[in-house]
C-alpha cells in the first residue's frame, strides 16, 4: 500500500501525529494500524489537595551579570516575565572585573565603584525582577591567586588575598545596595555565596573547608549591613556538600537563611548520588532534590528553605533536546516529581545572551534559554507559558502524566503528557478522562505544544537553519511559535478523550 506523500518525513510525529480530539492519524496517513490503548484516568474534583505554588518559574538564570546591560537581555527577560511572571534572577559574575566593582591604587587601597551594578540592578527592578545575588566571581586584584575557569570571559576563582580586603568589599557592596534602594527593598533579596565551589570554580584547597572559611566572612559581613539581608549556599554543583555545610554553620553559629545547590538531569547518578544506580535521566532532578530534602529535614536546621539554584532538562548531546518540544513533557515531569521537595527551582536559563563558552554562532544550538539569538521563542518558551495556566491547588491523581489542579477562578487545569527520550521512537498517547463532580455541559478549552503547535524549532529547520536569519525569518519563526487559540471541546458524560503524539504537552481547561 502506497503511504499518503504528506506521511514520508523523517521527524517524529510531523504531520501523521497533529493529535485533535477524536481524529484517527493512521486512518488519515492511509495506514492500516491497530487503535492505541487507551490509558484511562479518574479526575476527581473531590479529592484531597494542596497548595501548589508555582515553584518551577519563580525564578530563572541567565548569562553573567554585565549581559544584563544588553538591549536583547532586557527584551527577552520581558517577554519571559510576561509568560511566566517569575521574579527573581541569577547570575553570575556581579564582581567580575568587567562590572568595574574593585580596583586598588597604587599603594594597594581599595577603589570601589558600583555604578554598572547600579544600572544591573536598575534594569531589573524595573521590569518587576528582584536579583538572587550571587556573589562572585573574585576580581582580579583581590585574587591570592591567578586562577581561571576557562570559561570564554575567563573569571577568577581564587580565594581572595586578603580576608579583610574582602570583608570591606562585601561591606561596601552591601551597604551601597541598601542605601539606593532601602533595607525593605533588599531584605526580599537572595545572596548566595559562591557558584559550585566542590568543582573547578572555586581552588582553594581543601575546597570544603576553604570555601566554609570563605562563606563565613561573607555571610557575617552581609548581616552587620543588615541582620534582615538574606543569605545562604554552600550553592554546590551535583547537591553536594549540604549536610557537612549545616553542621558547620551550627558548630560555628554562622547565618544561614536557605540552602542551595544545583543538578541537572545528565548529571552523572555517581556524581548525584554517588552510587552505580539506574536512574533514568527524566527522574535524576527530583530525585536529588529529594535526597537534599530529606539531609535537611534531618539535620539540626530542618526547617532551611531549599533553592535550587541551577537545573535544567537533559541535553542528549547532538540532538539538542533543548531546543525541541522535548521540553515541554520533560518540564512538566519535573514539576509533578518535585512539588514539596523545595522551594524555587532556576531553570537555566531564561535565554541564549549567554557567553560561557563564547559568542552565540547561530539561533538553534542546544543552547540552556527559553528565547534563542535574535528573540526567536523556543518550544521552550511556549512549555513555560502553557504550565503557566496551572493552578495553585493541587488535587491528588496518581497518574505519572497528568497533574490535575484548580485556580482561584475555579478553573480545572490539568496538564497531560506524552513523555519520549528523543533518541527513542514515541508513540500516540491516547487519554480517556473521566470527572467526578463537574457541573452538567461542562467545556473544555485544549491547548497544545508538539511538533505541530509552538515548535520554532521545526520552523527553523524547514527554513533552511540559515545562521544570521533576517528580520523578516525572525518575524516568520515567531509566528510559527505563536500557539493557536485554544480549542474548545464538549466533555461528554463526564468524559474527555486526548491523543497526545510523543513528546507533546496539552493543557486542558475546565472554566467554572
Amino acid at each position: 500500500m502506497r503511504t499518503h506523500p504528506r506521511c514520508r518525513t523523517v521527524n517524529r510525529g510531523l504531520l501523521c501525529l497533529v493529535a485533535i480530539v477524536g481524529w484517527s492519524p493512521a486512518a488519515w496517513c492511509g495506514q492500516v494500524a491497530s487503535p492505541p490503548a487507551v490509558e484511562n484516568v479518574t479526575v476527581d474534583t473531590g479529592a484531597p489537595s494542596h497548595p501548589f505554588p508555582h515553584f518551577w518559574e519563580q525564578m530563572f538564570g541567565s548569562g553573567r551579570a554585565v549581559l544584563s546591560l544588553r538591549e536583547s537581555y532586557r527584551k527577552d527577560l520581558g517577554e519571559v516575565k510576561a509568560a511566566t511572571g517569575f521574579r527573581y534572577v541569577r547570575f553570575h559574575g556581579i564582581l567580575n572585573d568587567d562590572v568595574g566593582v574593585y580596583d586598588e591604587d597604587e599603594h594597594g587601597r581599595p577603589v570601589y565603584n558600583f555604578s554598572y551594578v547600579d544600572q544591573i540592578y536598575d534594569g531589573l527592578l524595573a521590569r518587576g525582577i528582584r536579583p538572587f545575588v550571587e556573589i562572585s566571581f573574585m576580581p582580579k586584584r583581590l585574587a591570592a591567586q591567578p586562577d581561571i575557569i576557562p570559561m570564554w570571559y575567563r573569571p577568577f576563582v581564587s580565594p581572595p588575598k586578603s580576608y579583610a580586603k574582602w570583608d570591606d568589599l562585601i561591606r561596601h557592596f552591601a551597604a551601597h545596595l541598601v542605601e539606593r534602594y532601602g533595607v525593605n527593598e533588599v531584605a526580599q533579596w537572595y545572596f548566595e555565596v559562591w557558584n559550585e565551589p566542590n568543582i573547578a570554580f572555586w581552588t582553594g584547597s581543601p575546597r570544603d573547608t576553604t570555601y566554609y572559611e570563605f562563606y563565613d566572612h561573607t555571610a557575617r559581613t552581609l548581616k552587620s549591613v543588615s541582620p534582615r539581608l538574606r543569605v545562604g549556599g554552600p550553592s554546590t554543583a551535583a547537591a553536594g556538600w549540604v549536610p557537612t555545610f549545616i553542621d558547620h554553620v551550627v558548630k560555628e553559629n554562622v547565618p544561614a537563611d536557605f540552602i542551595s545547590t544545583h543538578g541537572y538531569a545528565d548529571d552523572t547518578v555517581e556524581n548525584l548520588f554517588h552510587t552505580h544506580a539506574d536512574i533514568p535521566m527524566d527522574q535524576r532532578v527530583c530525585r536529588a532534590a529529594a535526597k537534599v530534602h530529606a539531609e535537611i529535614a534531618n539535620s539540626a536546621r530542618p526547617n532551611l528553605p531549599l533553592m535550587w539554584t541551577e537545573w535544567n532538562v537533559p541535553s542528549f548531546g547532538p540532538l539538542q533536546a533543548r531546543d525541541s518540544v522535548y521540553v515541554g513533557p520533560a518540564l512538566a515531569s519535573d514539576i509533578r516529581q518535585c512539588d514539596g521537595l523545595l522551594n524555587m527551582m532556576s531553570f537555566w536559563t531564561f535565554d541564549d545572551v549567554f557567553e560561557e563558552d563564547g559568542v552565540v554562532k547561530e539561533p538553534f544550538y542546544g543552547g540552556f534559554g527559553l528565547i534563542a539569538a535574535g528573540g526567536i521563542k523556543k518550544p521552550s518558551f511556549n512549555a513555560f507559558a502553557l504550565l503557566h495556566r496551572l493552578g495553585d491547588l493541587r488535587i491528588a491523581n496518581p497518574s505519572e502524566n497528568v497533574l490535575v489542579t484548580q485556580r482561584k477562578d475555579g478553573a480545572l487545569v490539568l496538564a497531560a503528557w506524552n513523555l519520549v527520550d528523543p533518541d527513542q521512537k514515541g508513540e500516540l498517547r491516547t487519554i480517556r478522562f473521566q470527572f467526578r463532580g463537574l457541573a452538567p455541559s461542562s467545556r473544555a478549552l485544549i491547548s497544545r505544544l508538539d511538533d505541530q503547535h509552538g515548535n520554532t524549532q521545526g520552523a527553523y529547520v524547514a527554513m533552511g537553519k540559515p545562521r544570521y536569519p533576517t528580520v523578516n525569518q525572525i518575524q516568520e519563526l515567531n509566528r510559527a511559535a505563536a500557539l493557536p487559540p485554544p480549542t474548545p471541546t464538549s466533555i461528554e458524560h463526564d468524559s474527555l478523550r486526548l491523543e497526545i503524539p510523543a513528546d507533546g504537552l496539552a493543557i486542558v481547561e475546565i472554566l467554572r
